[in-house]
């Protein structure tokens, strides 16, 4: 039996370990501890993505003069940096400012940080949100475990292990079917990027004049839609895989850019998207910088 004394007591450390905790989660501290926890998220999150594409197509670019560049995907964008002067250092780095991004994209989809609502336009941009921040996901944990395999063959370890995964689906009943069907998700993910680009109004986003958010709303329509029309090319050699069933046809993104190049006209059509995704990566960083960051007050799910 608990006598009223020893439950009193009991009482006082329960309470005592709950204001502790507040003050070691953000998450369940006060609402402005809150607020400014998931703005600091945001922002850092959002120069990590403009880091990761604008990386992308600075080292396109440069391959294209022969200027020492190389074509990269997502994550072959953290191998190059893992080949840098403390190259751990900056792993670690991109992959905190991932998993940053991360969690910035569950109070999007999940608690409706961006006011959406629960209309259907509106849960449809919040799962495109959540589906972002999955592949944010996969890409930070990629860039830490990059930490214990730096070295010469990572790229060509990346594209084995991504052939790998499509034999294991090739294997499986009506795998043919399975990795077209990757396919078509790879271009859905490209034209929901175009239209965004060609519909959206980024201009609101952000909190500075009228003058420049009108200017810099064009940089992200070019990003989005250069961004989304990058996609294409690996979502046809996805597919080709499929049609063919022969996982050796799979590559990754770097696999699709150099295809698109030793196409006739490849190499304009290569700068160009190149271009697009250092647009792309540089509104990031302003975005980064200016927008308009409405958190949530409480953790409550919405929808």
């Amino acid at each position: 039996m608990i006598d009223s004394a020893s439950f009193s007591r009991l009482s006082r450390l329960t309470r005592g370990a709950k204001r502790r905790l507040g003050a070691l989660l953000p998450g369940a501290a006060t609402p402005g501890t809150l607020a400014t926890f998931a703005e600091i998220a945001a922002r850092v999150g959002y120069g990590a993505r403009g880091f990761v594409y604008a990386s992308i197509g600075s080292l396109a670019l440069l391959s294209l003069f022969d200027l020492g560049g190389r074509l990269v995907g997502t994550q072959g964008v953290a191998v190059w940096l893992a080949q840098q002067p403390f190259g751990r250092v900056w792993l670690i780095l991109l992959g905190l400012g991932l998993w940053a991004f991360v969690g910035w994209r569950v109070l999007q989809s999940v608690f409706d940080a961006d006011r959406e609502g629960t209309s259907g336009r509106a849960l449809l941009t919040r799962a495109g949100q959540a589906i972002s921040g999955l592949f944010y996901g996969l890409l930070a944990a990629g860039v830490f475990e990059l930490l214990d395999e730096v070295g010469a063959n990572m790229g060509a370890e990346d594209v084995a292990e991504n052939r790998e995964k499509a034999a294991i689906l090739l294997a499986l009943p009506f795998g043919d079917l399975l990795l077209m069907a990757v396919a078509a998700v790879i271009v859905g993910v490209g034209v929901g990027n175009v239209l965004k680009g060609v519909r959206s109004d980024f201009a609101d986003t952000l909190s500075c004049s009228p003058k420049w958010r009108r200017r810099l709303s064009h940089l992200a329509r070019a990003g989005y839609v250069a961004r989304g029309l990058a996609y294409l090319p690996l979502a046809l050699l996805v597919g080709l895989a499929g049609w063919h069933a022969r996982a050796a046809e799979v590559t990754g993104m770097a696999g699709a850019f150099e295809a698109l190049r030793n196409q006739p006209g490849g190499p304009v059509l290569l700068a160009l998207c190149a271009a697009g995704l250092i647009a792309f990566g540089g509104f990031a960083f302003i975005e980064a910088r200016f927008r308009r960051i409405r958190a949530p007050q409480t953790l409550n799910p919405v929808g």
